[in-house]
């Protein structure tokens, strides 16, 4: 991160080529925050870009007092905190609704037309929009306290500085978000654990049916190389250790890397702020 910091320092004095390498260093995670705090990956490309153009006009007021990184990601964070809401954040889920939803049209047949290979692309996009759809149930504060602890797993200093909190007002709320997120996946995931009924694969058959998954444009899965597979809890195992279970499940997501429009936009943004700053 030293090397970002390098390229805000030289992206303040006008460089063209430091501003870019800049932007490109954290666009990627901009977009795999929005794309976690909005869920659908066309609400999340309007919020990237919007974010990105924010960095690129305002890099001139980075004064390095902390890291480039935590910088963009304040900005990115206060975006996220006050941008319209997504259309799935218009559902306005609740971990009762949620848990309602899931219990409903479980079945064991794999979906339709569906071979053996589709299906595993199918459990694989009911995993990930399931588990982000979690998180859409913690209000957004909490929502991105989470993902920057057990996500992007920040400090609590640094994450603090994110948010403009204190560390330890920043464990508090990271605390309320996992027990609320442990207690949810506790009862109903059966990732996590093997009394919950719901499995990804009992999912599909109804996902697809009801039109929340298209077999023929999967939103999340076959994306990337999904992290490691997380085995279900067993009972005996301590506190601290089912919430590493629980945030090693949110961390195994494929990386999303910033589509090419989002880019394609800030490269303008970029050669226009250049053009201003040496004229």
């Amino acid at each position: 991160m030293r090397e970002l910091d390098g390229l805000a320092a030289r992206a303040r004095d006008g460089d063209g080529a430091a501003l870019t390498a800049l932007i490109e260093g954290i666009q990627d995670e901009v977009y795999r925050l929005s794309l976690r705090m909005l869920w659908h990956p066309h609400d999340a490309e309007d919020a990237a870009q919007e974010i990105l153009f924010k960095i690129v006009t305002s890099v001139s007021t980075f004064r390095g007092e902390s890291s480039f990184r935590t910088w963009a990601l304040r900005v990115a964070s206060n975006h996220l905190l006050n941008v319209r809401r997504g259309r799935i954040e218009e559902q306005r889920m609740t971990f009762e609704s949620f848990a309602q939803d899931l219990a409903d049209g479980l079945v064991e047949a794999p979906a339709p037309r569906s071979t053996e290979a589709d299906q595993r692309l199918l459990e694989e996009e009911v995993k990930i929009g399931c588990t982000r759809g979690m998180l859409l149930c913690l209000d957004r504060e909490e929502r991105l306290a989470y993902i920057l602890g057990d996500v992007f797993e920040l400090r609590s200093d640094e994450a603090g500085l994110v948010l403009d909190i204190s560390p330890a007002a920043f464990r508090k709320r990271l605390s309320r978000a996992r027990e609320r997120l442990r207690s949810f996946m506790l009862a109903h995931c059966g990732l996590i654990s093997e009394r919950a009924a719901c499995r990804c694969a009992r999912r599909v058959t109804a996902a697809v049916e009801r039109g929340r998954v298209d077999p023929d444009h999967l939103l999340f899965a076959g994306r990337g190389t999904p992290g490691p597979i997380v085995l279900p809890v067993l009972e005996a195992v301590d506190e601290m250790e089912r919430l590493h279970e629980i945030a090693a499940l949110h961390r195994s997501h494929p990386p999303a890397e910033t589509p090419e429009r989002v880019a394609a936009g800030v490269r303008i943004a970029i050669t226009m702020v250049t053009q201003r700053l040496l004229s």
